[in-house]
């Protein structure tokens, strides 16, 4: 059965004043659905529009000024496609670990009247693939009243949970538009030094969650001469594709979906997207599944690697915001954190780069005011810096002091030497 091909235009007047539309994310936002959309403004109120974790061309079509009164953003992850909207206050946060998200679309507490999603061509018998984003995506099709799909011979056909016949779509348009193709950095010197402490405490046969950016990938290069490595993560990136090429990500001793790499989501080149394409060892599934720290620990030795913005000298850790500023989301870090730590043998690590661009350091006596804490001191493991790894598990707040201040930047370190004494008293002096 052939869908219904229409134009933009006309696919997007199936959206009604008061309704709430699901756009898909990643590098595969439905740029033309939503530029049709954008054009409706003057007929549209109170719309909401749901968006996540995504990498757009530029800001989306429908956070311009004119549309300020039609179009209301809730964003599960602030990405640059609407990060300046919810900062001039026509959108917000709704704050949830990205893996329960779903359960709001299930159980109606966020109605989806809407779906833009962007899909490769049909396959043989009919289905189309949303490609390179099952997170959220998934859930939302299963619950939308309308979806309307972009059919685009760009996107990669994958497998798993991010597929849907096209009988089941309102209205069609034909595009042909790339997917935002987003570089891999070239790790730093200070980035390589990160990545070599982290690799060389991964052990053969542990199952990666490797988040996005420079450090990842200095950590990946670290470890090529690894061996039966598994990959169930969150974003899938080209930082893998070389692992998995020679054989050092075999998935082999995974007890989840073994001999396949699972990710939520890709972005990355058009190489990886090439690479993806009907390729059966690869599985997206929906962000509620691979983000569940029941499953993730389902694995042994899981290893969970991603970053932050800040640390306070007790292990809380700033990810999502520059003090009340509101800049990304908490994503899958809390979710993987908390799977590793309950796998067998497994370990969680939190990276980033003693200092801020201004030479302030980021390891803190207290967060800075306003800062949200994605996740808890109870909770966090190895902290990773330049100057070193620590492990404060099992460690006491002046002991953690101690540790965190050992891998701050050494001109930070006599005033954090201060402010711990102050605070913790003889339990930190007496190790002076």
């Amino acid at each position: 059965m052939e869908p219904k091909f229409v134009t933009a235009d006309e696919a997007v007047k199936l959206v009604r004043s008061g309704d709430h539309v699901y756009v898909q994310g990643s590098t595969s936002i439905p740029e033309t659905l939503c530029d049709a959309l954008a054009r409706r403004a003057p007929e549209l109120k109170n719309v909401t529009i749901y968006c996540a974790f995504a990498v757009a061309k530029g800001p989306a079509a429908f956070t311009s000024p004119e549309c300020e009164g039609s179009f209301f953003v809730d964003s599960f992850f602030i990405s640059n496609s609407v990060r300046e909207y919810i900062a001039r206050g026509y959108g917000s946060v709704i704050p949830r670990f990205l893996g329960e998200v779903p359960a709001l679309f299930r159980d109606g507490t966020c109605p989806v009247d809407v779906v833009f999603l962007n899909c490769s061509e049909p396959d043989e018998n009919g289905f189309v693939s949303f490609g390179v984003s099952a997170d959220l995506a998934t859930s939302a099709v299963e619950c939308g009243k309308t979806i309307i799909a972009q059919i685009n011979p760009q996107m990669p056909f994958s497998y798993g949970d991010p597929v849907i016949h096209i009988s089941r779509l309102a209205a069609a348009v034909r595009v042909n538009d790339p997917l935002v193709e987003v570089p891999t950095p070239v790790p730093t010197e200070a980035e390589l030094r990160i990545g070599s402490y982290i690799a060389d405490l991964i052990p053969d046969g542990a199952c990666l969650q490797i988040g996005v950016g420079g450090i990842p990938n200095a950590v990946l290069q670290g470890l090529r001469d690894h061996k039966h490595l598994g990959l169930h993560t969150e974003a899938m990136t080209d930082g893998v594709l070389p692992l998995i090429e020679s054989g050092v990500i075999d998935n082999s001793r995974k007890k989840i979906e073994p001999g396949k790499s699972v990710a939520s989501l890709a972005l990355g080149s058009r190489r990886l997207y090439d690479f993806m394409n009907y390729n059966k060892d690869i599985i997206l599934r929906d962000v509620a599944w691979t983000n569940d720290p029941f499953i993730i620990a389902q694995n042994d030795k899981v290893v969970s690697i991603n970053s932050c913005l800040e640390i306070d000298l007790t292990g809380q850790v700033c990810a999502d915001s520059i003090g009340t500023r509101l800049y990304s989301g908490i994503g899958g870090q809390h979710d993987f954190v908390y799977g590793s730590q309950r796998s067998q043998g497994g370990m969680s690590f939190l990276a980033m780069l003693a200092s801020t661009s201004r030479g302030q350091s980021k390891i803190k006596a207290l967060l800075t005011d306003g800062a949200g804490v994605v996740t808890t001191r109870f909770q966090t493991q190895y902290v990773v810096t330049e100057y070193g790894a620590v492990n404060l598990r099992g460690r006491n707040y002046a002991e953690r002091a101690r540790l965190l201040i050992s891998i701050a930047p050494p001109e930070a370190r006599e005033e954090l030497d201060r402010a711990a004494a102050a605070r913790f008293g003889y339990a930190y002096l007496r190790h002076a």
